[in-house]
């Protein structure tokens, strides 16, 4: 059974929105070697519309000149959760129907992982069903003061800490999985 992983950058306030703005002044080779490795450990991605409308704006002009991850991103099949997207690119597909049983369905594929990028209303639906195996919470030593919270609304949930990553920038990268307790 394959593992679904939740990437999300946060900020020390919690803001999940525009990490294009307050993210950059961070991105350096030790963010490339761990995000490399999520990625590499992973044979599909897992999208929302919004994250994938953004996402395909950018990566498809991005290949080889850009690095391996840039080719990596392109070549990967994207899974896309939406009521409203019809038609997509950059080898994509919407998942139609109950989204929790189409994830289900992609997780009893063989295979690697399947990455997923972006916090939204698709991650209320993953996590009530317990679909996503670990979270990959890269929490920014950043105060962004404003914009969308991560998670915000959802019931209480406990998770478990299973690793933490520190960078020298100052970001930490903390993974969980279910199972904490209160």
């Amino acid at each position: 059974m394959r593992k679904l992983i939740e990437s999300t950058f946060v900020t020390l306030d919690g803001a999940i929105s525009a990490p294009e703005k307050w993210g950059r002044p961070y991105f350096d080779e030790e963010y490339a070697g761990y995000a490399r490795d999520l990625l590499f450990a992973s044979d599909a991605l897992l999208l929302g519309r919004r994250t994938y409308e953004d996402f395909a704006r950018v990566w498809p002009r991005m290949g080889a000149v850009e690095g391996e991850y840039a080719v990596r991103m392109n070549s990967l099949p994207k899974y896309v959760a939406s009521r409203t997207l019809t038609e997509t690119t950059w080898n994509a597909t919407v998942l139609e129907g109950d989204v929790a049983k189409e994830v289900a369905g992609l997780k009893e594929q063989p295979g690697q992982n399947i990455l997923k990028f972006g916090t939204g209303e698709l991650d209320r639906t993953l996590m009530e069903h317990k679909l996503v195996d670990e979270y990959h919470f890269w929490m920014y030593p950043t105060i962004a003061g404003r914009g969308e919270r991560l998670l915000d609304g959802l019931d209480t949930t406990h998770l478990k800490l299973i690793k933490t990553t520190t960078f020298a920038s100052g970001v930490i990268v903390l993974a969980y999985t279910h199972g904490g307790t209160a």
